[in-house]
This record gives structure tokens, sequence and C-alpha cells, in this order.
């Protein structure tokens, strides 16, 4: 992958992670953190509503269908390891649900489709 493409994908997350936030705002969720990064794993977007706490992974593709078949197993994985420590560093959410979503984005340059909230699209293994 050149250079140029990495950029341009790095945009197109950069603009489908900022309609999934507020997709989740207008859902009446709290964004705590974006891109939450850590030697574990990284999570798209931490929020919470009431008493759930969401860890959203974010994909954009160039359709709904083809976003979804881009939900996978390793991701899910490093996902579920930072959430483990994000919940370790922030023990006042200790007492909420936890859930695992998706906000999936797509259509021609990301414009003609609202973001599809897909709420607790996963779990981890026990």
């Amino acid at each position: 992958m050149s250079l140029e493409t990495r950029q341009a994908a790095h945009r197109l997350g950069h603009v489908a992670e900022l309609r999934a936030v507020w997709r989740l705002r207008l859902a009446g969720y709290t964004v705590l953190a974006r891109r939450y990064k850590t030697r574990l794993g990284e999570i798209d977007i931490v929020a919470r509503r009431g008493g759930i706490l969401a860890f959203v992974e974010v994909k954009a593709r160039a359709d709904l269908p083809t976003a979804t078949d881009a939900l996978g197993g390793r991701q899910f994985g490093r996902v579920a390891r930072a959430a483990s420590l994000f919940l370790a560093r922030h023990p006042r959410f200790a007492a909420h649900s936890v859930r695992f979503d998706a906000v999936l984005v797509g259509g021609p340059f990301l414009r003609h489709l609202w973001p599809l909230h897909l709420p607790d699209v996963w779990r981890p293994p026990e």
C-alpha cells in the first residue's frame, strides 16, 4: 500500500469516527474517549449512556455489507484487552454494564448513509 493510499485511508477513518461520534451523541451517549490507545490495543470510541459503558469499533467501507464483513476476530481481541485496561485505569466505571458495539459507515464518500449503530455486536471470550 502506497503512502498516499494509507494517508487517504487514515483521513477516511477520521471522518468515519467523527460521524460515529455524532451518531452516538444524538442517541444520548456521552463520548468519554476517542482513539484510546494502549500497549494492548486500541478502542475507536468509549461511550457511556446511563449505566452502560460501550467500547465501539468503527468501520468505514464502500457499503454497509463490506463494513460488516470487516468486523473480525483479531481486532476484537485487541479491543477487549484495551477495554480491560481502560476499566482498570477508570474504576469509577466498575459498576457499569460493559458492551462491545460497532458503528458502520458506508456509501459513496461516506456521505449518503447515516452511520449504523450495532449495539452488543460481540462479546469477548470468558
